[in-house]
């Protein structure tokens, strides 16, 4: 039987108190960028840092005294896990949590740190659900899915039932997609309630199961490559998702890693909020059009997540860095003369660029043997800032090649 609305205010009734119910703002500081009224509802603060603890509570306390004392087993990329790891400790239920090896390292600490005995195996998502499959029936444990289950979509769909008295004039739902919980859950409370809703999904386009799913008729396992938005890098959809996706879900689109990141750097920049690369991905959408919005509606863009390992924030925000323009590489091809590299890095200040780094190339630069070519770094406000800086050193008669 699918999930009804009713099955979702169950586990609103059930889960309340132990998980937040998070705030849903609009956002000021994202006027220039977007044609409509965005509002961000801020799953990245649950205690976990996830939406994923409401479906996981939701499961486990539909659990019986038996199945609590043989303790549960589940597999997850992070969110899930840290979900399961912490409201089992907090029941007092015994915990084996399967992780991929490629999970970052915040998303094993913080579930080793709630209690769960994490076991490392294999290295994709469908490696570690096989060892996951595997433990529980050598061990006789209670399986709790990240997605494919109906307790687990009823807990989710509890952000749509917020939702709906969060923004009474809701237009647009944006939801990140992976395994399909969160997106059908949302889906459910709101096409009940508001069946005018436009419920869209998103995905990164390295891993869209979605889309391959949905184009044949039914759940497919894709071929995925390694994506910033690690907390949807799943490579099925779910049986129990998929045809609430189907026949739910208004439409799905993809996101490049370029727009992953810029969501992620303009989300600290702009509203000094931290997500991970999958809690960016509504955002992504709808600043690359691949949702298409209007001025009246009102959208809400799930920020899902906020668990991310401060080496991939490095990257990330490097990556946007050099994505918006500021961050860039200027090629200067001078006279190999002493002052010449005083008299580049006194335009560039005098322009307001910050030099980040600078070397010389002679052997392996195309110029002639009595030239260098100077590469600095450059930190700048933007491509017409970057134009500004190629024209002035232009004008004094130097060649300028722009690696941006």
């Amino acid at each position: 039987m699918a999930v009804t609305v009713a099955d979702i205010r169950e586990a609103r009734a059930r889960i309340a108190g132990d998980v937040l119910r998070t705030p849903c703002n609009p956002s000021i500081l994202f006027g220039d960028l977007v044609a409509c009224s965005l509002w961000f509802k801020m799953e990245n603060l649950q205690r976990t840092g996830s939406f994923k603890a409401r479906g996981a509570l939701n499961r486990m306390l539909t659990l019986t005294a038996a199945e609590a004392d043989r303790g549960v087993v589940t597999y997850s990329a992070g969110n899930h896990a840290q979900a399961v790891a912490y409201h089992a400790s907090r029941l007092g239920i015994p915990a084996t949590v399967v992780m991929p090896g490629p999970t970052p390292l915040v998303k094993v600490g913080n579930t080793r740190r709630y209690g769960a005995e994490v076991i490392l195996h294999g290295a994709t998502f469908s490696d570690a659900r096989d060892e996951a499959r595997r433990l529980r029936d050598e061990r006789d444990l209670v399986m709790i899915p990240a997605f494919d289950d109906d307790h687990v979509i009823a807990g989710q769909g509890t952000v749509g039932l917020e939702l709906l008295e969060q923004v009474p004039d809701l237009d647009v739902v944006i939801v990140p997609i992976g395994g399909g919980g969160i997106i059908s859950g949302i889906a459910t409370a709101v096409k009940a309630e508001r069946p005018g809703v436009r419920v869209i999904g998103v995905e990164a386009d390295r891993c869209a199961s979605a889309q391959a799913s949905l184009a044949a008729g039914g759940p497919v396992e894709i071929t995925s490559h390694d994506t910033i938005a690690d907390g949807i890098a799943v490579k099925r959809l779910g049986d129990r998702t998929f045809p609430i996706v189907r026949n739910l879900v208004d439409e799905v689109v993809t996101v490049s890693e370029e727009e992953i990141a810029r969501a992620v750097l303009l989300l600290l920049e702009r509203e000094n909020v931290l997500v991970e690369g999958a809690g960016a991905t509504p955002l992504a959408a709808v600043l690359s059009g691949s949702v298409a919005v209007s001025e009246a509606e009102n959208v809400v863009a799930v920020l899902c997540g906020g668990n991310i390992d401060v080496n991939m924030i490095s990257r990330i925000i490097e990556r946007g860095l050099v994505e918006s323009g500021r961050l860039v590489h200027l090629m200067v091809k001078v006279r190999d003369r002493p002052g010449n590299l005083e008299r580049l890095t006194s335009i560039v200040a005098g322009l307001g660029a910050n030099v980040q780094d600078v070397h010389h190339r002679r052997g392996f630069a195309d110029i002639s043997v009595g030239d260098v070519e100077i590469v600095m770094e450059l930190e700048t406000r933007g491509p017409d800032h970057v134009e500004e800086l190629r024209a002035a050193l232009e004008a004094r008669g130097h060649q300028v090649e722009v690696d941006a």
